[in-house]
Order: structure tokens, then sequence, then C-alpha cells
């Protein structure tokens, strides 16, 4: 197995304990058949279900609320588990979708059940766009404080200033028998098993959809801003409109749960919109397992069947609730991760030996395979005599405080220029204003003649300068390879793309791009291991990998030497000596062997203010150098 053929598509962690293609394990064609492994065992359950209900006193009816709920929780799972965004205004869509279809078909204006579900869609999708624009500027719990205020307002709204359309507290009810229709075929759909059936197929159709998203660009890159958003966006993502759009995606899933809902009991019930539809959610989502597509599902058949079953035991009585609420907590306190969350880590453990072994067999087979060639991002070129960077007298202050006080450098095309000082010097402070992470209180950056000053991490990283950390920012939870997947991503599709059917393999280059990076970084060997369980100099080679992924030209390298072991010291010089083909760096660094030992130029700041430039030579030399740094402190 050669490089060259190693899928780089990243599962999901459900995909790797139900049978689903790993990139640690061989075979296309085996890809290909344990891929649909996953949907096979879903439709196989959604049909064994009924005639498993009676041993356990279930009924159509609670089957039906379950599947409605697992269909609202698809969404959910995609925008909390994926995204990692918490929202408790989800009762917002739920009861709009609720409310379009049940007034389109009561009212006239629709007479075909599909086409009201599909406009109960779109307008949940609507709401969640003006609403996820509002509330997605914040982060946290003032995100999810500000999507419960929402909430909160639409069912005020609801019982309110609506209730004429809304119906108030009684809902609108005499919603017509639910009947399929597309034209040439036409069949009403009964309540009891015939309901389940038709509602077992539209969360199945909405399983696989969302199963599709997750494995999708689109999906991929919803984990890295879920694990490390300050790192998604300096590979080149723009995470807000990402987050927005799983956002609007969450919502159209809460929008047609709501239809289906109004559909199933016949009339549109007043508390769709109600906060504890946005609690139970969460509830379900989390018992179930967050981040795994079932959890919902299951959580919701949990929560429901108790609910049904506990208010009916004599010996329980009033105390019902209170009882629920207990099981709740046991099942949370002992499977922390949900109920499938759990079940998937101890299968991904029980594989673990079994997957190290294919990784090693596959970089055995590979040893001698062609290397691919990294690719980097096409960029207008510096005419003859110009600076490729360029910061004018830069400064920034916070108050009083004045970290830079106006710095000016130019850095040459295909040159590696370091930048020291002591520490306090306001390195990294410079470091941001030309990453454009932090806009200058005065003055400009010029990246190959164009004004870059505070656009931003992201939109500079799409122009071709991308940046290293000095404290590591990598997606921990990911392996070495997923880690480089995501400025592959950045570099391929743009800053984003709402691509949510596509795969990753149909990414044009994106396979050899990944290979080459590691290979570079001389990671190829550890691709499948999760960052977290890499020494610190390993972790290191991610950090500048990373960097090297996004195909940028330009590396802006924060102390890439620090806290490495003499033995990491000296591979990641080599590293740095091979990383000039092709390519300008600016490198920050306190190893003063090693910056005379690989700069072409030296610039000296201290306490804010510029203090010298000149060759290693020239530097050593410099009376100022000296005294302020170079012999008045410790290296």
């Amino acid at each position: 197995m050669s490089r060259n053929e190693t899928p780089v598509a990243m599962p999901n962690v459900a995909e790797l304990s139900m049978g689903g293609h790993s990139p640690a394990l061989a075979g296309q064609t085996g890809a290909f058949r344990r891929r649909y492994k996953v949907e096979f065992l879903t439709a196989i359950m959604l049909c064994a279900v009924p005639f498993l209900a009676p041993f356990i006193g279930a009924g159509p009816d609670l089957l039906g609320r379950v599947l409605i709920w697992g269909l609202f929780g698809l969404g959910f799972d995609l925008l909390f588990g994926y995204a990692g965004l918490l929202s408790f205004g989800q009762a917002a869509f739920y009861g709009t979708g609720s409310f379009v279809t049940a007034y389109l078909l009561t009212s006239g204006i629709v007479d075909n059940m599909l086409i009201a579900l599909a406009l109960s869609i779109v307008a949940a999708a609507i709401l969640g766009l003006l609403i996820g624009y509002l509330t997605l500027r914040r982060s946290g719990i003032y995100f999810a404080m500000s999507t419960l205020a929402f909430a909160e307002m639409i069912y005020f709204l609801e019982f309110g200033p609506l209730r004429d359309w809304t119906g108030g507290e009684n809902g609108i009810p005499g919603i017509p028998e639910a009947v399929f229709d597309i034209g040439f075929y036409s069949v009403a759909i009964e309540p009891g098993w015939p309901m389940y059936i038709f509602l077992a197929v539209m969360f199945f159709v909405g399983f696989i959809i969302a199963r599709r998203i997750s494995f999708s660009p689109f999906g991929v890159i919803l984990t890295a801003i879920r694990d490390n958003p300050t790192r998604a966006m300096a590979v080149g993502h723009r995470i807000q409109w990402y987050k927005l759009a799983v956002f609007v995606v969450a919502a159209g899933y809460g929008g047609v749960a709501g239809g289906l809902l109004g559909l199933f009991q016949g009339y549109m019930p007043p508390d769709a919109f109600n906060i504890h539809t946005s609690a139970e959610i969460v509830i379900q989502t989390v018992m179930g397992g967050a981040g795994t597509l079932f959890g919902p599902l299951l959580g919701a058949l949990i929560w429901l069947y108790l609910f049904e079953v506990l208010q009916f035991v004599d010996v329980i009585g009033s105390y019902w609730r209170l009882i629920l609420g207990l099981i709740f907590v046991v099942l949370v306190t002992v499977f922390r991760r949900g109920i499938c969350g759990e079940f998937i880590a101890w299968r991904t453990k029980r594989m673990a030996n079994r997957v190290t072994r294919a990784v090693g067999t596959a970089a055995t087979l590979g040893a001698g395979a062609m290397h691919h060639r990294l690719v980097m991002r096409e960029s207008a070129p510096v005419p003859a005599g110009r600076p490729i960077l360029h910061a004018d007298n830069i400064a920034k202050h916070y108050g009083g405080l004045k970290a830079v006080k106006g710095v000016s450098i130019e850095v040459q095309e295909g040159e590696l220029h370091g930048l020291i000082g002591p520490n306090g010097a306001g390195k990294s402070t410079f470091f941001r204003m030309l990453a454009g992470e932090i806009e200058p209180t005065f003055g400009t950056v010029h990246l190959r003649g164009v004004d870059i000053t505070g656009i931003g991490v992201t939109r500079v990283c799409q122009l071709a300068m991308s940046k290293s950390y000095q404290v590591n920012e990598l997606f921990d939870a990911l392996t070495v390879r997923q880690n480089i997947l995501m400025s592959v991503l950045g570099q391929k599709r743009g800053a984003f793309r709402f691509d949510l059917l596509r795969t990753i393999d149909g990414v044009g280059g994106c396979n050899e791009q990944v290979e080459a990076a590691m290979a570079l970084v001389e990671l190829s060997a550890k691709a499948d291991t999760p960052v977290h369980e890499l020494s610190y100099g390993e972790k290191r080679r991610v950090e500048i990998g990373l960097a090297l992924a996004t195909g940028a030209n330009v590396l802006l390298l924060d102390e890439p030497l620090a806290g490495m072991s003499p033995e990491e010291r000296v591979h990641a010089v080599a590293l740095l000596k091979s990383l000039r083909k092709g390519r300008t760096l600016l490198i920050v660094e306190h190893d003063m062997d090693a910056m005379f030992e690989l700069a072409d130029r030296i610039t000296v700041l201290y306490d804010g203010n510029f203090l010298a430039t000149g060759t290693p030579a020239e530097i050593q030399a410099n009376k100022a150098v000296q005294d302020a740094y170079l012999g008045g402190f410790e290296q």
C-alpha cells in the first residue's frame, strides 16, 4: 500500500466503532462496504423495532414520538456534538415548524403534506439564520443564554401578538390526516404502525443526510472549530460562517421535526415553543451521547419511555419527576460521554492495538513509496528590490501600556529573517500584528504590496502567509493526519464552502498535500496517533506542519525550538533549514546559537522599540545589542 493510496477521509468516533472506513485501515473496496454498514444496520433496527416493542410495552405512539425527537436531535447533535455550540433555543425552530405546517394545512393555503413540511424547514431555517446571525457574535455561556432569550421571545409571540394565528394556549387543532402525495402516487398514512413506518423513513433520510454532513469537508471543519477555534481560524477557516451555517442546518431539522409532530398528533401543541422542549433535547442528547448521531435517538427512547412508564407506577406516585431526574443524573454520571459515547470509546480502545498494527504495516509497505511534493499557494511575484513583508511603524497600545512603540521591518523574499529580544520586548505582540490577529494602534502591514493591516488571521492565511504559535495550538483530540487535514482543507476549499454532501476524497490533491506535509515534518509514522499522545518535540513539529500544510510561502514561526531537548533541537534546526526552499521565514527565537546559524538577517527589539537589524555577524558585533540583550540578559 503506497502513500498515495492512503485515504484521508476523517470518520467520526461512531464510524470507527460501527464499521465505517478508517484512514488507518486499508482497502478502498473494503472501505466502500464498511462505509454503508452503519446505514444498513440502522435500517435493520428501524424495521425490527415493531417486532421487539411489545416486549417492553412500547406501542407505535411512543415509538413515533421517539423518532420525531430523534430527528430533532440529529440537527442539535450536529450543532452541539460536532460544532460544540450549546443552544437552549431549539424550541423556537421546533415550534415554528409545527406552526407553519399546521397553519398551511388547516387554512387550505397548502393541501400537500410534503410541501407544507418543506416550507416548515424553510421557515425554521430563515428564523435560524436571523437568530444565529445575532447570537453567534458571542460564545460559550453568553451564546447559550442569548439563544434562550430568543426562544423566550418567540414563545411570548405565540401566546401574545400572534395568538390569532397560532391559537395561543389552544394551539391549532384539526390538522388533516397525513397523506403521502407525489402526484402519480398517493396514500393516506393512518395512525399506528403506518404512521410509524412513515416517521421511520423520515428519520432514516434525516440520518443519512446528517451522517453525510458529518463526513463532508464541512462537517470535518466543524470538529476543528469545536476543538480549537483559534487554530481553525489560523489555518484559513472563517469559523463564524461555519457556525452560522450549522446553526441554520440544526434549525431546519427542528422545523421538519416540529412539522411531523403536528401531523402525528393532528394538532399543533402550544408547548412546542416551550423552554422545556429546548431543555429536553439537550438532556436526551447528553444522555445518549453527543457527537454520535445515534445518541439523541437513544436518549429520546430512554427519556420518553421512562416519562410514560413512571407516571403510572402506583408506588412512585407524584414522585415520578424526582425519580426521572435521579435516573438522568445517574446515567450522565456513570456514562460521562453518554451511553453511545461510552460504548464507542470502549470499542475504540479495544480496536486500538489492531489499528496500531495496521498503521505500522502500512508505514512499512509505504516506506519505499513515492513522496508527494508539498504544494504552495499561488501568489503574485514580488518586484525586484521590494520586500515581500513590510511593517511600517506599527505600534500596539493597551491603554497606558505600550507593548510595541512603533517598529518597522522589511523581510525579503526567500530569506530567513530572525526576530530576537529579551522577554517583554514585544515580539509576540509584533508577530500577532503581522499575522492579522490584532489590529495595530497605528502603522500598516503590507504583504506583497497588499495592505493586510488588521484584516484577520483567516484572510492573511488565505493570502499565503501562515503562523505557528509559541504555545502549541493544536487539535489535541484528533490524530496527526486529521490535524494536518484541517490546514489542507483551508487551502483547497478557501475560507468557507457549504459543501454538505461532498466527500473529502473528492477534494482534489487533499491526500497528497496531507502526506507531503507529514513527511516534511517527519511524522508520517505517527500519522494516526492522537496528538495528545505525542512528545513535546513532536507536537512542535505538528505545530509547524499545520502552518506548512496551508500552502503558505511566508511562514511566521514563534519560538519553534522552545522547550525542546538537545536531540529534538538538532532535528528541529535541520527541519527549519529544509523549509527555506521556496519560502520566506520570519522566526522569533531565544536560542541565539540557532538564530546565528540559520538567519540571513536579524532584527532586535527591546522594550517595544526597534533596536537594530543586520546580518548575524553585525548583530553580534553591535554594542547596543550586546548591552541590551546579548550581554545583559541570559538567553
